[in-house]
């Protein structure tokens, strides 16, 4: 990760972590493979991310570990059929580890069968290697959603607005927050590239529904998902904080804009009621529907744009980085002969994707 084109996350200064010596790993022996490079029965041996860490059960009720790999380049699900419980206690269910193991391709995908397993604390490097990062420039994005910000015309949404860029800790985080933990945009920076699509798609769009108002919309789209520099955590991996488990990103981004428009109001400019009321409900209602987390079905004209937009958004992402990637692919990989056209089923999207461009496939 460049410091010159990215943010600059990770110092030996903020982050003096040292790893943990156990048998069988040597810092300077393991040698690191990227995920996106993984070919057939290839032999792994690493410092990879774990997520999702669980002990399941074969047909036979003997115990596996299962879990999700991952590192800057990608995912690959894990497995190792030799696992015990106490193993399994020994290991984060998200955090970082070393592992010795063989890829196989399964279903479309390389899995790793892991042979030997152990936590880890990540120094710098390592976590500069293995978080992913989105593949823009963050100041260059920040500085596109700035101007945005700054075309808002009606005064007091404009004031709120501007309580927010003076809130330098906030608009740090905001910079290199991941939007999600394992879906959509779940990288650094993740956060700020899906809240300025989110503005520019709509921003292309308010031309085709004039009715809408426009400094609602920016507004609501800027404000909808900032809870999650307060509900998420990234300078060790990825996970939940205490206050996103307790409170989550909803409830955060509530506080923060009651907190906000009392700020504003301090500084001479109060936010009329109406318009705190209708942001306020777009937070609530961005979700959609109560199975998905809104806490309201949206019932503003915005509050639904808003909704579908980020709807709409969130599932190309999913959808785009899960079946067309525009890395060329490893030379000997075979995986598309091993696993057909289609992915694994994505839960999220509720179905498994069909890779190819149809105008590139041969009859």
């Amino acid at each position: 990760m460049s410091c010159s084109n990215h943010y600059c996350l990770f110092t030996t200064a903020s982050l003096p972590f040292g790893i943990k010596c156990f048998r069988g790993y040597d810092a300077h022996v393991a040698q690191h493979i990227n995920i996106k490079s993984f070919g057939p029965n290839q032999f792994i041996d690493g410092t990879y991310a774990i997520q999702n860490c669980q002990l399941g059960q074969t047909r036979t009720g003997k115990p596996f570990l299962k879990c999700l790999l991952q590192d800057a380049t990608g995912r690959a699900p894990g497995r190792m059929w030799n696992a015990t419980e106490e193993l399994y206690a020994q290991l984060p269910t998200n955090g970082f580890v070393w592992l010795e193991g063989q890829t196989q391709p399964y279903q479309g995908e390389m899995q790793v069968i892991i042979q030997k397993i152990a936590a880890i604390e990540p120094t710098p490097e390592d976590l500069a290697m293995l978080l992913p990062t989105t593949q823009r420039d963050i100041e260059e994005m920040f500085s596109q959603l700035y101007m945005l910000i700054m075309g808002l015309e009606n005064p007091a949404i404009k004031a709120l607005a501007d309580t927010y860029m003076a809130d330098k800790d906030l608009m740090d985080k905001f910079r290199v927050a991941p939007a999600a933990m394992t879906l959509h945009h779940a990288y650094l920076g993740g956060l700020l590239e899906h809240t300025l699509s989110l503005m520019q798609l709509a921003d292309g769009m308010l031309e085709h529904y004039p009715q809408l108002n426009r400094d609602i919309v920016l507004m609501g789209l800027f404000l909808h998902d900032l809870g999650k520099t307060s509900e998420l955590t990234w300078q060790t991996g990825f996970g939940y904080t205490d206050e996103g488990q307790l409170v989550g990103h909803i409830g955060r981004g509530l506080t923060m804009l009651h907190d906000h428009a009392r700020i504003c109001e301090a500084e001479g400019t109060k936010v009329p009621t109406p318009i705190l009321m209708v942001l306020e409900h777009i937070i609530l209602s961005h979700h959609g529907k109560p199975e998905f987390g809104a806490l309201k079905i949206p019932s503003t004209p915005e509050a639904i744009f808003i909704s579908h937009l980020d709807d709409l958004d969130a599932k190309m992402q999913m959808s785009i980085s899960s079946s067309r990637s525009d890395d060329e692919k490893p030379e000997g990989d075979q995986t598309e002969q091993a696993g057909g056209n289609f992915t694994e089923k994505i839960w999220a999207l509720e179905t498994r994707l069909y890779r190819p461009d149809p105008t590139k496939v041969s009859e």
